[in-house]
């Protein structure tokens, strides 16, 4: 069973030991991020530092010609990955004998929503979110897409994984983050992530549905969450509060806007990469979830893309919904956290990769091999060694 682990540039660049000492776990491949987003992070081993501040999203290449003179373009890294940091780790990597990835993260960005604020998402109330660009405005889906296209198709990179490649809501760790005080449950997280951007609002007329009545509808509903009414966990909890014909319109604007994404960012990575080149998404197979790991339909988007990276951290049951289409030749990767300082397991891995092989999980991938302590790194080396 093919594992990779994910990977940042500057937990290679400048430790000679890194390159091999990953390749030591038993993964075949490295996941290595080419765009991301900012960050905090620990590099427990690294002979020159042991924090990483990435203070704003960034690509962690040169950027080529395509931005110029274009407004909404990616920002290039500071000190914490200067020049082409994530083709001096590549090589490194590649050189270690491991088959390397691109990571790009995309529609998750706080440096995007601060310097230009009318592309993010803008909630009932009328709050804006920063680190979520809406991805119904047409240059802001230009802009994704091109991204995809060049930080996906690195040289020497053999595919991709494309995380955030859909909506993004409330759920995200914004600096110091105290949005945990109320218990807004599914339905209601939902509701907090409807975007009353124009361009939305628009889409929702087109929907039928008036914009200023459902975004009135929207604050009537969460009222009672807000004082700690229990919220119901699924799309029926977003009915219930909603009402069925509003839920039905939003969802059908926002599944169709991501879908058009999806598929667009696809193409255009294809179309600049060579023959070969393996293109998935980080997905969740519920359409109206939101975030890193986005919503879509198990059955189109193994249409559009070769798989799915899927989250597994509460266990791998969300694999089955793209397992049991069938399709010959997906990848149907399982994503664990190996941290256990984060909520990893890494001591579980071996169960938890045959239970996830059971469920029709094709390959494995450990979340993060540059975060994670020595302790947890050899339990991910010997829960590989009897794969």
């Amino acid at each position: 069973m093919k594992a990779s682990t994910f990977v940042y540039p500057w937990d290679v660049n400048g430790d000679p030991e890194a390159a091999g000492r990953i390749a030591g776990l038993g993964v075949r491949q490295v996941t290595l991020a080419a765009a991301y987003h900012s960050t905090r992070a620990l590099t427990p081993r690294h002979p020159r530092h042991r924090i990483v501040t990435a203070e704003h999203a960034s690509v962690l290449y040169p950027a080529d010609a395509r931005w110029e003179g274009r407004l909404l373009r990616p920002y290039p890294a500071g000190d914490w990955a200067p020049g082409d940091a994530y083709g001096e780790a590549a090589a490194a990597l590649a050189d270690a004998g491991l088959e390397v990835h691109t990571w790009v993260v995309l529609a998750h960005n706080s440096r995007l929503g601060a310097d230009h604020p009318n592309t993010s998402v803008v909630n009932a109330y009328g709050d804006r979110y920063p680190w979520a660009p809406c991805i119904a405005q047409p240059a802001t889906g230009a802009y994704l897409v091109d991204l995809a296209a060049e930080a996906a198709v690195r040289p020497g990179a053999r595919g991709t994984e494309l995380e955030s490649l859909g909506w993004y809501g409330l759920q995200h760790l914004h600096a110091h983050d105290k949005t945990g005080g109320v218990g807004l449950g599914d339905a209601g997280m939902y509701l907090m992530a409807l975007c009353f951007c124009p361009t939305c609002r628009e889409g929702y007329g087109e929907q039928g549905v008036d914009a200023d009545e459902l975004a009135a509808a929207v604050r009537d509903a969460l009222e009672p969450l807000w004082q700690g009414a229990p919220d119901d966990e699924d799309w029926a909890g977003v009915v219930k509060l909603l009402g069925e014909e509003k839920a039905a319109a939003t969802r059908a604007w926002r599944d169709a806007t991501a879908r058009t994404l999806q598929e667009a960012a696809v193409a255009a990575v294809r179309a600049a990469a060579p023959d070969g080149f393996q293109v998935l998404l980080h997905a969740d197979p519920v359409t109206y979830h939101v975030g890193a790991n986005p919503g879509v339909d198990p059955a189109h988007i193994l249409s559009v893309a070769d798989g799915v990276v899927v989250p597994c951290a509460g266990g791998p049951g969300l694999l089955t919904p793209f397992a049991e289409q069938g399709r010959e030749g997906a990848v149907v990767a399982a994503n664990f956290p190996v941290i256990s300082g984060m909520g990893g397991s890494p001591g579980t891995l071996a169960a938890d990769a045959a239970q996830a092989r059971r469920l029709g999980a094709t390959e494995l991938r450990l979340y993060h091999a540059g975060l994670a302590s020595d302790g947890d790194l050899e339990s991910v080396r010997s829960a590989l060694a009897g794969l």
